[in-house]
C-alpha cells in the first residue's frame, strides 16, 4: 500500500492510545517486566532525568523497578499521565509518536504535586502484529 502522506488509521490509533495507556499502568503499578515488554527487545529509553540512556529489556525492566521502589520508599504513589498523543506514519511497520508525559507524586493522606512536565517522541515498531516503542526520547519542559 502505498502512502502519500503520514496519516494514521483509525484502528492503529486506537492500539496506540491502548499501548501508552498500559505503559503508564504498568510502571506505575510496580508491574516492571509487563513495562519492559512495551518496547522492543533492544529498546531504548533516553531521558535527561537520569544519567545514562537505558537500553534492552533486561535494563528497562530494572528502571521500572527503580522506580516504583523509589515511590514506596517515598510514601508516595507516582502516576504517569500521557496526553495529546499525535501519531504519525513512517512507514507501514513504523510510527512517530510525540505526546506530553507528566508525573504526579501523591504523598500518602497527602496532597499531589506535579514532580516534572516532559515531552516524549518515540519511533514505535510492528513486531509480529504488536505494537511496540523502539526508542524513547524524553526532553523536559524545565531544561
Amino acid at each position: 500500500m502505498t502512502r502519500t502522506d503520514d496519516s494514521v488509521d483509525a484502528a492503529t490509533l486506537a492500539c496506540i492510545h491502548q499501548l501508552y495507556g498500559r505503559q503508564s499502568h504498568l510502571i506505575d503499578g510496580g508491574s516492571a517486566r509487563e513495562w519492559a515488554e512495551t518496547f522492543t527487545p533492544d529498546g531504548e529509553f533516553c531521558s535527561p532525568s537520569y544519567p545514562a540512556p537505558v537500553t534492552g529489556a533486561g535494563e528497562l525492566e530494572d528502571f521500572a523497578e527503580r522506580f516504583h521502589a523509589g515511590a514506596q520508599a517515598a510514601g508516595e504513589v507516582h502516576r504517569h499521565v500521557v496526553t495529546d498523543l499525535a501519531v504519525y506514519r513512517v512507514d507501514d511497520d513504523t510510527l512517530r509518536v510525540r505526546a506530553y508525559l507528566q508525573i504526579v507524586a501523591t504523598a500518602r493522606g497527602g496532597e499531589s504535586r506535579l514532580v516534572r512536565f516532559t515531552s516524549i517522541d518515540d519511533r514505535v515498531v510492528r513486531i509480529d502484529g504488536e505494537w511496540r516503542i523502539a526508542r524513547r526520547v524524553v526532553s523536559r519542559d524545565d531544561s
